[in-house]
């Protein structure tokens, strides 16, 4: 999701001098992704056992328990993951391919190979790493292999990734929201985008009939879009940004454009209040954070720092929390992993939907 924002609005980075930054924030991942393809058909989808790592609140450079890897192979296949690693893999060699071409060349190579991997050896991650289930189930992997093979023929314009992308996509589930378990909502608009489609139009709108007012969508009294109790500002986020690519593809430009500014500055502070770290009127101080939470060392950090009523002892600036419930009622309480939890999939749509909107305010200059 980041790096469909710095894909499609570069500008929006460049205009605020972050365009470098921006950049090594995604090789980080993208590096780790070739560290963890150690053969055509391997790949390590998991590092820690997850019961034990959230067994523990402190530093992450202090931890000393066993943390092993699970590896994805055709014995034991993660279609899904690996085909949204593919997915970002292929939008990476977009990223980089004008700045470093030798390693978007690699990005490439490994996005192909891992798009085999997942076409030729179906199944969910989850049923293969069993551990990871009750945190992160995976439900489908059609829209993975959908969202991916758009990517691969953004990347690389070869017709049989399009003609896959389709295919694919004719098989995913109805969007729900974008999210780490559901592409289908992304890759259609990706498509239309590719294909211009007028099917695939006409179901770009479905997916917004019901995320605007008035559709199947539950709104706050305050205006937020509520797709889940659960981290509600994530999908919404991630939906502005899907949103805003639909527009510059020219599906209801006008209307999708003031929908998504509406729901990332209610994020911002229309509501009353922030809820991004760091930022605007009254935002949260007590984000579920552990390394954020620890004083600097030599102080110990534990579970006493997970219950302390004090705001944690770093403010981790840029943090978009879960947020508020139906009734816009939030409260900044570190130990509420509902509404307060932080993390890389709550930013990355939120951050591209913000550079989404510098980019039609530079246009607007």
């Amino acid at each position: 999701m980041l790096l469909w924002g710095l894909v499609t609005f570069p500008q929006a980075y460049s205009s605020v001098d972050l365009l470098d930054e921006v950049r090594d924030s995604v090789k980080w991942p993208l590096d780790y992704f070739v560290k963890a393809h150690t053969d055509k058909y391997s790949f390590y989808g998991q590092v820690g056992d997850p019961y034990v790592d959230h067994a523990y609140w402190g530093r992450p450079e202090e931890m000393t328990m066993e943390r092993p890897a699970y590896i994805l192979t055709p014995e034991r296949p993660g279609s899904d993951l690996v085909g949204e690693t593919s997915a970002a893999m292929a939008a990476g060699y977009l990223a980089f391919k004008d700045v470093d071409p030798i390693y978007a060349k690699i990005l490439l190579t490994h996005a192909q190979t891992l798009f085999e991997f997942a076409e030729n050896f179906r199944g969910v991650y989850s049923d293969s790493i069993p551990n990871a289930a009750e945190f992160y189930k995976s439900s489908r992997d059609e829209d993975e292999l959908a969202w991916a093979a758009a990517w691969l023929y953004k990347a690389t314009g070869h017709r049989r990734y399009l003609s896959k992308a389709v295919q694919w996509l004719a098989k995913a589930p109805a969007c729900w929201a974008q999210s780490w378990d559901d592409k289908t909502c992304g890759a259609t608009v990706l498509v239309f985008q590719l294909t211009k489609d007028t099917s695939l139009k006409s179901n770009v709108e479905e997916i917004f009939q019901t995320w605007l007012p008035g559709g199947g969508i539950q709104y706050t009294p305050k205006g937020l879009a509520y797709r889940s109790p659960w981290g509600a500002l994530r999908y919404t986020a991630n939906m502005a940004l899907v949103a805003l690519v639909a527009a510059e593809a020219g599906v209801n430009s006008d209307l999708y454009r003031r929908w998504a500014l509406g729901q990332i500055h209610y994020m911002l502070g229309d509501s009353g209040r922030s809820y991004v770290v760091g930022f605007g009127k009254d935002p949260p101080t007590r984000p579920h954070h552990a390394s954020s939470s620890c004083r600097p060392s030599p102080y110990p950090c534990d579970w006493d720092d997970y219950a302390k009523s004090e705001a944690n002892a770093h403010t981790l600036y840029g943090a978009l929390v879960g947020g508020p419930d139906s009734r816009d009622r939030y409260h900044d309480d570190r130990e509420d992993y509902i509404h307060n939890e932080v993390g890389c999939e709550y930013n990355g749509g939120f951050q591209s939907a913000v550079a989404g909107l510098r980019h039609l305010e530079l246009n607007l200059l």
